[in-house]
């Protein structure tokens, strides 16, 4: 299959440019992580005060644990048995697992605890919200399923028992998501026990629901697209592509089955913004141009996610 080279030549400043922009894309700058960090940990400490502990909603992790511990000991709130757990859990990741491998793990572990018993301080619940047990358990889901992913994709954890997985997988053979699954199923029978068999269902149900949501939220956030456009005149819209949007192209000479003419097929990987603006300029140079936009949920390589 013939290759079509692009005539358009980029300066030393545009080559250098992109790349930049390239390197941004793949990876947060440092502030961005941090920020988008503590607001995946806002997110799911405020899901935790405001719709778990009151419902005794114990959907696994260090908060499920300490809500059970906290009924127990009713005279510790549930931000400070965080602390505890969240410090032993620290103590035996620096026992049994690379120091280094655990940095930001650490520092979430801790600032979660920070967040919970900062919110328990400001808005202090003796009941649930609003009495609508089934409305909160989809608030108690949503929140920190979105604020995990929020921290998932950009690369950290939410900390707590994210070490123990840890641990058990350098030393067994289980795999993260079994060993999670493992502790989070065994903190949701506890509750069942405690609480009783209607919140023991509710928590199985978030459980599942968690895992869901958190899958879901992390599609959409990385979903890309893939646009593929069958052009008389691929110049321009390959400069646009360059030049203006700051991304590259496959540009492929290809026969139409039908009626055998031979197109140029630019193929480009975008984000939606960059795609929508790409389908704006094509429509209005070349409106007879055949272009299709297909979603990718994972596109892994420079300028995209690092695998």
């Amino acid at each position: 299959m013939p290759v079509h080279t692009y005539s358009g030549s980029l300066s030393d400043t545009e080559i250098e440019t992109g790349s930049r922009l390239s390197r941004r894309r793949e990876k947060p700058g440092k502030l961005q992580f941090f920020l988008l960090l503590n607001v995946g940990l806002v997110l799911t400490a405020l899901g935790i005060v405001l719709f778990k502990e009151p419902n005794h909603f114990a959907l696994g992790g260090t908060s499920g644990l300490a809500i059970i511990l906290s009924t127990l000991n009713p005279g510790l709130p549930v931000g400070a048995i965080m602390w505890i757990v969240n410090t032993a859990l620290v103590v035996l990741g620096f026992i049994f697992l690379d120091k280094r491998s655990i940095g930001w793990t650490v520092f979430s572990s801790f600032a979660l605890s920070a967040y919970v018993s900062l919110f328990e301080w400001l808005v202090p619940l003796a009941a649930p919200l609003t009495g609508d047990t089934l409305l909160e358990l989809v608030f108690a889901v949503m929140m920190p399923s979105i604020g995990s992913a929020l921290i998932f994709n950009i690369g950290a954890s939410t900390g707590g028992t994210d070490i123990l997985a840890m641990i058990l997988r350098r030393h067994t053979s289980l795999e993260i998501g079994k060993a999670l699954l493992l502790c989070d199923m065994g903190i949701v029978g506890w509750a069942a026990v405690l609480y009783g068999p209607r919140t023991g269902l509710y928590c199985i149900l978030g459980l599942i629901a968690k895992a869901l949501v958190v899958d879901q939220f992390i599609e959409s956030v990385n979903t890309s697209k893939v646009v593929t456009i069958l052009a008389d005149y691929p110049d321009p819209i390959m400069d646009f592509i360059v030049r203006g949007l700051h991304r590259t192209a496959t540009l492929r000479d290809e026969r139409g089955g039908f009626s055998g003419r031979r197109y140029e097929v630019i193929i480009s990987v975008l984000n939606r913004h960059e795609a929508a603006q790409l389908r704006n300029f094509v429509h209005a140079t070349q409106p007879g141009a055949f272009m299709t936009i297909v979603s990718s949920s994972e596109i892994i390589g420079k300028g995209f996610r690092s695998s």
